[in-house]
This record gives structure tokens, sequence and C-alpha cells, in this order.
């Protein structure tokens, strides 16, 4: 079996090579630049270069004898997008640049595509005690989720259309070592020890340690029954954002020094301040039932909360206690 991999110097991507190499899986890293061979984890990984997601690329010369397309390169979420127009510009790269490749793997006679898709495809946000699954009426809100739902629909009409199988990963948000953005902030608050007033926070949120999105992926790379089918995944522990902080603290070293503000005052003077969508992420539920995984592929976490959440800390006081 012959994979290949894009995105493969990411933050996911990083950690999937390391595992492909442990399992010994062969495959292929797919870069963008000969800059980015540096950034691979051993110098006796192949690898090609391919020009960026678009409508035009060609790929075709490289996807000779690949079995399998794991797919994670992206034009990825970010809070503050300053594109014109942020939602042509995600179908320029997740729509039409993935379709372009999917076309012309099937074309290449590629088994099955891997696609990690976003839990954004699902909403923003639960009702508490109520997870997203896979048999839900799908509503993306933003630019980003938009463009992974098209994604999705026109992979599968190819499915339909060809004998190349799709198999689409729903993760939420990713934690592990190296994370960056609200959650790396998070630590940096903790470490720090600054006082936040989260300390009465009743939500709950999944999550999904990177040691575990990585399994699965592995586990749906051939997979019988993976086939045409998509995956919702998390830790299978949710949590509050009090709780996280509370957890997180403890692996940091740093306990968290949590206020008890009601949620309505935090709420009020997030919309004041025009930040009503970072309050949601820390205030509201979004819960994930990964049971299908579990049941279907007999696939299970291989790494907890807490000691995902210990090697995350690891990384960073690696980093910042030099």
């Amino acid at each position: 079996m012959n994979v290949w991999l894009t995105g493969s110097t990411g933050f996911l991507g990083t950690s999937l090579v390391k595992q492909l190499i442990l399992q010994n899986v062969k495959f292929v890293a797919v870069l963008l630049d000969e800059k980015d061979v540096a950034r691979l984890p051993s110098s006796e990984i192949e690898w090609v270069i391919v020009p960026p997601l678009s409508n035009s690329a060609n790929y075709q010369n490289t996807l000779n004898d690949v079995d399998v397309v794991v797919h994670l390169a992206a034009r990825v979420h970010v809070m503050r997008d300053e594109a014109a127009d942020p939602l042509t510009e995600f179908r320029r790269v997740n729509v039409s640049g993935t379709l372009n490749l999917a076309k012309q793997a099937a074309l290449a006679g590629v088994r099955r595509f891997v696609f990690v898709s976003s839990i954004k495809v699902n909403g923003e946000s639960t009702l508490l005690g109520h997870p997203f699954s896979d048999g839900d009426a799908l509503d993306p809100q933003d630019p980003y989720g938009i463009s992974k739902y098209e994604a999705e629909q026109g992979l599968l009409e190819l499915a339909s259309e060809t004998c190349m199988e799709v198999v689409i990963i729903r993760p939420p948000l990713v934690y592990g070592p190296g994370v960056k953005a609200n959650f790396a902030s998070m630590m940096s608050w903790l470490e720090r020890g600054v006082p936040l007033p989260l300390g009465a926070v009743h939500n709950q949120r999944s999550f999904v340690a990177l040691d575990n999105l990585v399994d699965l992926i592995v586990t749906c790379i051939d997979h019988p029954k993976a086939v045409n089918q998509t995956f919702l995944v998390s830790d299978g522990e949710d949590l509050s954002t009090t709780e996280l902080l509370q957890r997180m603290g403890r692996a940091l070293g740093k306990p968290a020094r949590l206020i008890p503000v009601p949620v309505g005052v935090m709420q009020f003077a997030a919309n004041l301040l025009g930040k009503g969508a970072v309050a949601q992420r820390l205030f509201g539920s979004l819960q994930v039932d990964s049971s299908k995984a579990r049941d279907l592929l007999g696939w299970k976490p291989v790494v907890t909360v807490d000691e995902a959440l210990q090697k995350t800390a690891d990384a960073f006081n690696a980093v910042h206690k030099k």
C-alpha cells in the first residue's frame, strides 16, 4: 500500500508522518516547496513537490501507483481573516483545489481518498447533552465550515460516479504538542498565573488529542468498513471550560487561578466589546458523538485527556522554560 499525504509538515501532518513511519506504512510526503524537506522528521522519507491547491494544478504525474490519498492540506480557519472575500478564498482552496486533486486521483486509479474535514460542517454549537452525530442535519455557518461542507459533498458525488472510495473525518478542536492559537494562549495565561474570570462555566465541549486523531486517520486508510463513511471523532470525555483550565493547569504545574464570575455577566460584556464569537467558544457547548467510529471500526482513543494534556504541557514547558 502506498499513501500520498498532503499537509505533511503541518501540526497534524507531522504527527501522522511519525506514526506512518512507526507502522512501516509506505508513503510519500507531499510538499509545496523544497525548503519544506528540512521540516520532515527523517531524511529517509520519500517526498514530492506539487503546486498549491487550485482548480488548475496538475498532480497526475505524482499519483502513479498511489493507493490512498490522505488529504490534510487546506486553507485553515483563522479568527481575523484579512481576505476581502473569505468565502471565495476558502472555496478556491478547500473546494476547487480539493475536488481537482480528488478527480485526478480517481483518474489515476487511487483506491481511497481520506479527507480530514471539520466539525464546523455540523455547526458551531450544541445544546448541552445533545452532541452532534453523523446523521444530523448539517449547518455550517462560517466560510471555513461552508467550504469544508461543499468539499465533502463534491467528494461524495465523485465516489458515487467513480470507483474511488471516500472517507470523511470531522474533528473538533485538536490539541497536542505544538498546538497554537487559543489553546496555546490559555496555556500562556496559566503559566504566567493570570487570574481568569472562568471559574463558573458549566458548558461541555469535545476535543480530540493529536494522538487520537492520528490513530483514527491511520485506521481509516485501509479499514474495509470505512468505505464512503463519515466519522466524527473526539476523546470521548467532554470538559467545561473551567474543567479544561483546571486540568491544563495541573499538567503545567501551575494551578489555575479562576474567579467564578457569572457567565451571563461575561457574555454581556463580550457582546458589548464585539467578542461574541470568542464568548461562544468559551461559554457555549459543542459536543461530539464519536460512537460510530468505535462501533463500526472498533476504534477507541489511544490516550486519555489527562495523558494528552500532559504531553501538550510538557512540550509547551520545554519551549517556554529554556
